[in-house]
């Protein structure tokens, strides 16, 4: 007598689906990298060898209060989007029936509100910096671009004469490994940047001084390379430390900085929007909104302009 066919038959391990699951994948490089990360250190020790058909949600929430133990809310959480992702593929391809990541409760993420740096602060380490990363922090003081996007500028975006910026490229800079170009973050990332007088005085005189880098970037290593993340973080730490800031501050909040300013000289929430290369206003209101003024006295002023006569 025959066997009946099963509607599965072939068990495959959890580590059988990640594989074909990476091959189909169309993430950036960085996703790519951050994902196998974290699937060595932290999903496949615990699911790699189990038959996919026998993962429980039960199972994945131990998972999860195991890993919050020793990893950050977010880190928990991007970590859980990918497992979610390889089970639903999974479900896809007919080799479960439903995903064991339904229903999952995920840590709380506590985003405390950014403080940007000061004008102070800015202009204190911007005096400390190495005079051949001065250009590059005054262009992120005062374009808001991000680290890769500053490094990654080649000088066909540069528009000096309209006084703009086009952001078409960023350089990647991984831990490890040589910097490479690559499109930017995100879609919404794509835009043109206003060139204010002094970032781009200051870009100018650091290419008469110091020449474009190659294949045509802004911006150099002292060796002839592509910006190297180390390095440029090295000059950095040493420039905060020596402008005497008591707190930490990133390379990157000096994005913060400028949409600070933007907002505090007035800037409605759609132009910070789209000067930050955001995907949406939400996002620059989850971001910022702490940072726009509450005029009550204007609030009161507009109601009485109206209903004063009642």
């Amino acid at each position: 007598m025959l066997e009946p066919i099963s509607e599965f038959p072939r068990q495959l391990s959890f580590r059988d689906v990640v594989e074909d699951w990476r091959a189909r994948q169309l993430y950036r490089q960085t996703t790519v990298d951050l994902a196998t990360t974290l699937l060595r250190n932290h999903i496949l020790p615990a699911f790699g060898d189990r038959p996919i058909r026998s993962i429980r949600p039960g199972e994945v929430q131990a998972w999860v209060r195991d890993r919050s133990a020793v990893l950050a809310p977010s880190t928990v959480d991007v970590a859980f989007r990918f497992l979610s992702s390889i089970c639903a593929t999974a479900v896809v391809d007919g080799h479960i029936e439903r995903t064991p990541c339904e229903g999952i409760k995920l840590p709380r993420i506590e985003r405390p509100p950014i403080v940007p740096p000061t004008p102070d602060e800015v202009h204190a380490i911007t005096a400390e910096i190495i005079d051949r990363y001065r250009a590059p922090v005054v262009l992120a003081a005062g374009t808001g671009l991000r680290s890769g996007e500053c490094f990654g500028l080649g000088l066909e975006a540069l528009d000096f004469d309209a006084a703009v910026v086009r952001v078409e490229r960023q350089l990647v800079l991984p831990d490890t490994g040589p910097p490479r170009l690559g499109p930017p973050k995100t879609r919404a990332s794509y835009r043109t940047v206003p060139l204010p007088s002094v970032v781009a005085d200051t870009v100018h005189s650091h290419l008469e001084r110091y020449g474009p880098g190659p294949e045509s970037l802004v911006f150099g290593d002292p060796r002839g390379t592509a910006v190297r993340r180390y390095r440029f973080n090295e000059a950095w730490r040493r420039a905060v430390t020596a402008a005497g800031l008591t707190r930490r501050v990133r390379f990157h909040d000096l994005r913060h900085f400028y949409a600070s300013l933007l907002i505090s000289h007035g800037e409605s929430v759609k132009v910070v929007q789209a000067r930050l290369g955001h995907a949406s206003a939400t996002e620059t209101l989850d971001t910022y909104a702490h940072l726009w003024p509450d005029d009550g006295d204007r609030t009161r002023r507009a109601v009485d302009s109206i209903l004063g006569d009642l």
